[in-house]
């Protein structure tokens, strides 16, 4: 984030696309060209169709990351003296820009000098970067530190030798780094810093030195010579084994994605399958990215030609070009993150888009509960810009829910019944409109309370006349509330302009209870609408008490093995159900003088499993983390929050 002197009066403020926003998982693409590099040139008429792709590859996952961005590249079978890893990171307003014109900038250079030289490969592999046959980018977005040049993945460990330069980039966290920095003490190295991605680093870098030690030896002894013995290593380094090694005690969910300085490269999935990863594989290339539409998209694909990772394997890519998805860990029950399906992923992809549009569709009976079933007096709405698909579901679940009405109020006619009467019934239909328009490039300047207050309530604005006033039911749907302030100083303020009698907000994901520490920016308890609700009702009804028994059962497991360890923090929710939960919510949430009454619905759990029943992951919801280290950090969180102290858990 950028540091403000505190005398300075002005600041900015931006609000993301959906009410509250959240910094979330990163994006990886992964391409490996497996023809000579004439063959694109021949073929597709260009010597940067690797580089295209990978910007195609990138930009359609920006959604992932706006931090920062990085590209790697390895040119296979270069000659001793000649350069053959390139990168490129930036932190720059708009990174992915940044890095591709500074890249282009030396093709124009060269374009301006040697036109000619612009589709000679063996030209351009000795004298331009970028030029070689694998590459890999990876998108950013910081959940924590400092959004740093040095934060930028790829990250590279360099080497003389060839077959031990790495470089690696990766959508993950994990929440055991210091055990794994521990690990490598004990190893005797001296990690220049404690964080999960030089732990991670220079743990496969440890194993893939062994490995190159262990084949030397080998090779050595019997009789081949060092240049002979590069080309060795080069077909049988043990890459399943290395990543084996290095992956064993990894607790956390995580895509990590590396390249080998002589040309494989692989991408290993957690045995949960927290974080996405897909492939696809022809003749010509080999493509992994975070998302599916990105690589159909790119590849012009139908998504039965895409395939999953499988969790807890890798996929490995020789330089020879063969390709295998091999086992590293047992896979574990499946826990694929469900925030990927409500909010985080491109919502193009074919199961996605129908998930979230059940996600609304499942909300119906909830909201006609909420409206005291007043549906020809309510106007349906959404927060742009991401709800639009699951407010597309809740439109269709109210179409057929008054479909049911009308044929009821059909068959309840008498015989004498008139055409009038008949189309009376027909002619009600759900209404909806668009009613919330967001002001995207709105930033206030002052940095008085009470003026930014008026100013952020602006970010927002309404279409005047949709709603008759005094008598209409407000209905909005957004991906999810978890800190519920954007809504509370925003949105519910400039929707209450249109004097409805209720405002009723819909949340497609169920209440967040829980922090999240496998890559999503929901690490602290104080963040978090639905504990200060619950934390509250346990004070209102004098059960205060429960506070201070989970913090006292917090402190007594602190310092075991995190495989002992018990998620406590469920108590605090226990005495209350999800509803009374949720009309605390819109207590806490209701402006002063707001006129209009407010109700906050939020998904059940079973209908989110039932939308989504292959991404079940739901931790920040129910508390079920799929890792030992998952409870360590909630109850790490929750000692924090009763501390007083800002810190994060992991």
């Amino acid at each position: 984030m950028e540091k403000t002197d505190e005398k300075t009066i002005f600041a900015k403020k931006n609000i993301d696309s959906m009410s509250d926003p959240i910094k979330h998982e990163c994006g990886i693409a992964l391409l490996r060209l497996k023809k000579p590099l004439d063959y694109y040139v021949s073929k597709y008429g260009s010597a940067f169709y690797g580089l295209n792709k990978m910007y195609l590859l990138m930009e359609k996952q920006h959604n992932r990351g706006q931090d920062g961005a990085g590209l790697a590249n390895i040119k296979l079978d270069m000659k001793p003296g000649e350069r053959y890893i390139s990168r490129s990171r930036s932190i720059d307003q708009k990174p992915l820009q940044d890095i591709f014109s500074k890249i282009n900038s030396r093709f124009e250079n060269i374009e301006e000098k040697y036109p000619e030289k612009l589709k000679d490969i063996e030209f351009l592999k000795k004298n331009a970067g970028f030029t070689g046959e694998l590459f890999l980018g990876h998108l950013r977005y910081g959940t924590f530190g400092k959004n740093s040049i040095e934060s930028c993945h790829p990250f590279l460990r360099q080497n003389n030798w060839m077959t031990r330069n790495l470089v690696v980039a990766g959508n993950f966290n994990l929440t055991n780094v210091d055990e794994l920095f521990d690990v490598l003490l004990n190893l005797g190295q001296h990690p220049k810093e404690k964080s999960d991605t030089v732990t991670i680093l220079e743990k496969i870098g440890h194993f893939l030195d062994m490995d190159n030690q262990n084949l030397f030896e080998q090779y050595k002894q019997q009789g081949y010579s060092n240049k002979e013995i590069t080309a060795k290593i080069i077909e049988n380094l043990d890459i399943e084994g290395i990543l084996k090694k290095s992956s064993e005690d990894w607790d956390g969910g995580y895509t990590m994605s590396g390249l080998f300085g002589h040309g494989d490269a692989f991408v290993l999935r957690d045995p949960s399958g927290i974080r996405p990863a897909f492939w696809y594989e022809d003749d010509e290339v080999c493509v992994v990215a975070s998302e599916r539409p990105v690589i159909q998209t790119a590849f012009d694909l139908k998504k039965e030609q895409v395939q999953e990772l499988t969790p807890g394997h890798a996929l490995i890519v020789r330089k020879s070009g063969d390709v295998s998805e091999v086992m590293i860990n047992q896979p574990l029950e499946r826990a694929s993150c469900s925030f990927e399906r409500i909010y985080f992923s491109r919502g193009n992809d074919y199961d996605i888009y129908n998930e979230r549009k059940k996600l609304g569709q499942l909300l119906v009976p909830q909201i006609i509960k909420n409206i005291d079933n007043e549906l020809d007096q309510a106007v349906f709405s959404f927060i742009p810009n991401t709800a639009e698909m699951s407010f597309y579901g809740m439109m269709k679940g109210l179409e057929d829910y008054l479909n049911e009405e009308k044929m009821e109020a059909i068959k309840a006619l008498d015989k004498d019944a008139s055409d009038d009467d008949l189309r009376t019934i027909l002619s009600r239909k759900t209404r909806f409109e668009k009613i919330a328009i967001k002001d995207a490039k709105l930033r206030t300047f002052i940095t008085q309370d009470e003026s930014r207050d008026d100013m952020v309530a602006h970010v927002y604005d309404i279409t005047y006349g949709t709603v008759e006033r005094g008598k209409d039911n407000l209905v909005v749907i957004d991906d999810s509330i978890v800190r519920g302030t954007t809504l509370k100083q925003s949105i519910l303020r400039i929707l209450d302009r249109l004097e409805p009698k209720k405002i009723v907000v819909v949340s497609s994901a169920p209440q967040i209870r829980y922090p999240d520490c496998y890559g999503i920016d929901m690490a602290r308890m104080g963040d978090f609408i639905a504990f200060e609700a619950a934390i509250e009702l346990l004070k209102e009804c004098g059960k205060g008490f429960i506070i201070d028994e989970v913090y006292r059962k917090c402190k007594e497991q602190e310092l075991m093995p995190k495989e002992q360890i018990k998620n406590y923090v469920k108590e605090i929710y226990e005495p209350f159900s999800a509803d009374e939960i949720s009309d605390k919510i819109a207590e806490l949430l209701t402006p002063v003088h707001l006129k209009a009454e407010v109700k906050i619905v939020y998904q059940t759990i079973e209908n989110l499993h039932e939308a989504c029943p292959n991404n079940k992951g739901d931790w920040y919801f129910t508390g079920n983390y799929p890792t030992p280290g998952g409870n360590k950090v909630v109850n790490k969180a929750f000692m924090n929050y009763m501390e007083g102290s800002d810190d994060r858990a992991y």
